[in-house]
C-alpha cells in the first residue's frame, strides 16, 4: 500500500512540474486553476505516508479528551504550520533548501527542535496526570500543533522551489495552499478517528466502574507517554 501511495505521489509531482513549466511558457490561467484540485489530492495522499505528525496528533487529541471541533482545529493548525514552514524555507532559506534536497526534503535543525520540544510537552502531560493537576488544554493543543508542524513538508518545499525556478512564485503559493487543504483533510480524518476511539474507550471504562477522574488521568498519562515515545523514535531516526 505504501509503495502505491509513493508511486502516486511521484506521478502527481511529475505532472505538477510539467504543468508549472507549461504555465510559465503560456501564462494560461485555466491551467493554473486546474492545478488546485491536483494540489488537494496531492496533499491528501502525501499526508497518508509516514510523518506529518499523525501519531503525535492522534496521541494528543485522544489523551486530551478533545471534542471533534477542537481536534479538527488542532489538525488544521498542524497542517498550516507544516506547509507554511516549507514555503518560508523555499522563499527565504536557499542554503537550507539545498541541504534539504540532499536529505529528501528534510530540515534537520527544525526537526531537532520539534522533537525535543514534543518530548518536553509529553513529559509535562505525564507529570500533570500523575499529580492530578488540571491543564490549559487549549494552549496545549496550540503548542502541540505548532511544534509538530514545525517540521516542513518536503513535497511542498519541492513544488514551491520548482515554481520559483520557473519564475512563478504565485503558482507555487497557490499550489501550496491547495496542498494544505488536502493535508488538513487527512489529518482531520485521523484526529476524528482518534476522538471516536477515545470516546468508545471512555464509555466502556465508565460502564465497568471506572471514575471519570481516573480515566481522564490515565488518558492524559498515556498521551504523554506516546508523545515521548513517538518523538523519541523520530529523534533517533
Amino acid at each position: 500500500m505504501m509503495d502505491l501511495l509513493i508511486s502516486w505521489q511521484r506521478w502527481i509531482y511529475g505532472g505538477v512540474r510539467a504543468s508549472l513549466l507549461e504555465f510559465s511558457q503560456s501564462g494560461d490561467f485555466w491551467l493554473l486553476a486546474s492545478m488546485i484540485g491536483t494540489g488537494v489530492l496531492f496533499g491528501a495522499i502525501h499526508a497518508l505516508t509516514p510523518g506529518h505528525g499523525k501519531t503525535i496528533l492522534a496521541s494528543y487529541v485522544a489523551g486530551a479528551r478533545s471534542s471533534f471541533a477542537r481536534a479538527f482545529s488542532v489538525s488544521t493548525l498542524l497542517a498550516a504550520t507544516h506547509v507554511l514552514t516549507a514555503v518560508l524555507i523555499a522563499f527565504f532559506s536557499s542554503q537550507l533548501v539545498e541541504r534539504s534536497f540532499v536529505g529528501g526534503g528534510r530540515a534537520p535543525a527544525l526537526e531537532l527542535i520539534s522533537r525535543v520540544t514534543l518530548i518536553g510537552i509529553g513529559a509535562w502531560l505525564f507529570v500533570r496526570a500523575i499529580r492530578s493537576r488540571p491543564g490549559r488544554k487549549r494552549a496545549e493543543g496550540f503548542w502541540v500543533a505548532l511544534t509538530a508542524g514545525l517540521v516542513p513538508c518536503p513535497l511542498t518545499l519541492f513544488v514551491v522551489v520548482a515554481a520559483l525556478s520557473q519564475g512563478e512564485p504565485g503558482a507555487g503559493l497557490m499550489f501550496a495552499a491547495s496542498m494544505l487543504v488536502g493535508i488538513a483533510f487527512t489529518l482531520c480524518a485521523v484526529a476524528g478517528l482518534a476522538v471516536a476511539g477515545q470516546r468508545l474507550f471512555l464509555d466502556v471504562a465508565l460502564r465497568n466502574g471506572a471514575t471519570l477522574s481516573v480515566v481522564s488521568r490515565a488518558l492524559d498519562a498515556t498521551a504523554g507517554i506516546l508523545i515521548i515515545l513517538f518523538a523519541g523514535i523520530q529523534l533517533l531516526e
